[in-house]
């Protein structure tokens, strides 16, 4: 069932509209601002009610800040408001509100906006899912990672849980691309996706394609050293494809692959250990290729062929 959250400081206004969608929506109450800013910033959800007049944070300032995350920018926002005068119906859609609904209720006409733009959303999403899809091999592209690792690093930030970030490519690309063409090429980076994401145990692990023959991927709650022996196994699938490389070079394609894992604090940066992986990955080129080394959570080095 799809997720609605309703940001109302009276309790009886979000119960009403409660009563209205809950046959078809599945639908969480926050009664501050601030409340609705964290659960709209760490939850999915298809649409947001919220109450222009609140006390402390209002709801033009709570909109204004939905619309400068992320996470929420795209999520659509209906406005409630018992103020019908123009100045602040066109205040809100300036801010990014989508429609209003104004007090008191009536549940018809709540239920067909709810409706259109909850589909309307939906329709958005379907196109932008399309959009985040790498062509060549199928798993997310670049623009797709940015999205999720943010969710992904607030969200192990709150729940306390281990976070690896790991970056590989494929040893001596263009090498291989010189030699057999671009074509060839092609086919063996979607081969290594392929091989890759295969390999991912749970639903919330993630792999995109960073950007030429470079992967990214995400894993929350493995530990160092269980991490590090599942990346070791990938390598090793890929290198068990057993495609010819040059053989001035290697025998087989492989990858070399650098990771860390680390349990996030609010304030640390995600980038700063997107940098670290990218030192593993750095380091397992220069001790020789297609290795693994990872930094562990007190970022001491694990190497290992």
């Amino acid at each position: 069932m799809e997720k609605i959250l309703i940001v109302d400081d009276s309790p009886l206004q979000a119960v009403q509209l409660k009563a209205i969608l809950e046959d078809e929506y599945d639908i969480t109450i926050a009664q501050t601002a601030e409340e609705g800013l964290y659960r709209a910033s760490n939850e999915d959800y298809v649409l947001i009610l919220l109450d222009v007049v609140m006390p402390g944070m209002d709801g033009f300032t709570l909109l204004k800040k939905l619309q400068e995350e992320i996470i929420t920018q795209s999520v659509p926002v209906i406005l409630i408001t018992s103020l019908s005068d123009v100045e602040h119906e066109q205040r809100g859609l300036v801010l990014g509100a989508v429609d209003y609904i104004t007090k008191p209720f009536h549940s018809v006409v709540v239920k067909a906006r709810v409706n259109t733009h909850v589909k309307l959303y939906n329709y958005r999403r379907q196109a932008e899912w399309q959009s985040m899809t790498d062509q060549l091999t199928g798993i997310a592209n670049r623009r797709r990672y940015d999205r999720y690792s943010i969710t992904k690093w607030r969200e192990a930030a709150r729940m306390q849980v281990p976070f690896s970030i790991c970056i590989f490519d494929i040893d001596r690309f263009k090498v291989y691309n010189d030699t057999f063409g671009h074509p060839a090429g092609d086919k063996v980076i979607a081969a290594v996706a392929k091989t890759a994401s295969s390999c991912l145990k749970r639903s919330t692990d993630f792999i995109a394609r960073y950007g030429g023959e470079e992967f990214v991927a995400l894993v929350l709650g493995d530990h160092s050293e269980k991490a590090f022996k599942h990346w070791n196994k990938v390598r090793q699938a890929i290198e068990n494809l057993h495609i010819p490389h040059d053989p001035s070079v290697s025998e087989w394609v492989t990858v070399s692959i650098g990771g860390v894992t680390v349990i996030p604090q609010v304030e640390s940066s995600y980038t700063s250990y997107l940098k670290i992986a990218d030192t593993m990955l750095y380091d397992a080129k220069k001790q020789g290729r297609n290795r693994v080394i990872w930094a562990d959570e007190r970022m001491r080095q694990l190497s290992e062929k």
